[in-house]
């Protein structure tokens, strides 16, 4: 529900940039305040595939509340890499830095689950519950920028 929220704002914004513009469609020459906010809109639509499946297979296969504070942590820093972007290009580097260490993060969990299935499913060893331990661990360090 949060994402509807930051794709409608989004959106408002490239409406607002783009009433400011004088010209007509998307190619409007030397606008470059509507080609930030465009472009940001873009790239923030590019990467929420990649998020949507890491942060599934994440609650699936390792912890489900590890994996919801990371999705929710990485809808805050795409707010903010989308902010970023607005300035200039070189503000919205950290949102992008850290969303990529949120998405590193929910890929590792997956991989820990999956790893953990196939221990089961070959020795017989169970590492679920120190998989969480970590992941819960390890989780509040993503609040570090």
């Amino acid at each position: 529900i949060l994402w509807v929220f930051l794709t409608a704002f989004f959106a408002s914004k490239v409406e607002h940039e783009s009433k400011h513009c004088n010209g007509k469609g998307f190619q409007r020459p030397g606008s470059s305040a509507f080609d930030r906010v465009y472009t940001a809109n873009q790239n923030c639509g590019h990467a929420y595939p990649t998020f949507l499946a890491m942060l599934w297979c994440a609650g699936l296969l390792c912890s489900q509340a590890p994996a919801a504070f990371a999705g929710l942590m990485y809808l805050f820093v795409r707010q903010k890499y989308f902010v970023g972007y607005l300035g200039e290009r070189t503000q919205s580097t950290p949102g992008h830095l850290f969303g990529k260490r949120i998405i590193l993060f929910l890929f590792l969990m997956s991989v820990a689950g999956i790893l953990n299935y196939y221990l089961i499913f070959f020795f017989g060893s169970d590492f679920e519950i120190h998989i969480k331990t970590i992941t819960n661990a390890i989780s509040p360090l993503l609040l570090i920028p």
